[in-house]
């Protein structure tokens, strides 16, 4: 019969609390280095905290947020936008622990988050769609047709 020994030699480190720093720390990196990748996308892509992971796609009537949500359903989510931002929240508490085990390794994240991104004025936050399936949240933003300077003549006399 083999006999199982667990030894964690190094503390526990949250793994969130450890690389959000670096996390952030990238995104003001890269914002300040390709300022007009926010004026041409019409989203700031970088801003936020690093949960949910996302992937931001340009078209040309559209830019899509694709998130990475695993064992949520749609009702435990939110998005919304406030003040031309728009924020994905949702609250991920139900991780399923038996009683009486003692977690050795914990890697699931088991609380609420929120990650917001603002939206430019060439984005359309009124017609905003989204999908949730198998785990993956897809929105779309349409873009607006920039206003043109409104030009009058004026009647000589």
């Amino acid at each position: 019969m083999n006999k199982i020994v667990v030894r964690n030699p190094f503390p526990a480190i949250d793994r969130d609390s450890f690389l959000t720093p670096f996390d952030k720390m990238f995104d003001e990196i890269i914002t300040h280095s390709f300022p007009q990748i926010n004026q041409q996308v019409g989203v700031k892509p970088f801003e936020g905290s690093a949960y949910p992971k996302v992937n931001v796609y340009e078209y040309d009537d559209k830019v899509c947020i694709v998130a990475e949500i695993s064992g949520l359903n749609k009702k435990q989510l939110n998005i919304e936008v406030e003040n031309g931002n728009l924020i994905i929240s949702g609250d991920k508490h139900n991780i399923h622990e038996e009683a009486g085990a003692k977690v050795i390794r914990r890697e699931l994240k088991a609380s609420s988050f929120k990650r917001s991104f603002e939206l430019g004025e060439l984005l359309d936050g009124d017609n905003i769609e989204a999908e949730f399936k198998d785990g993956v949240l897809s929105i779309s933003v349409p873009k607006k047709e920039p206003e043109l300077p409104k030009k009058s003549f004026v009647k000589i006399s």
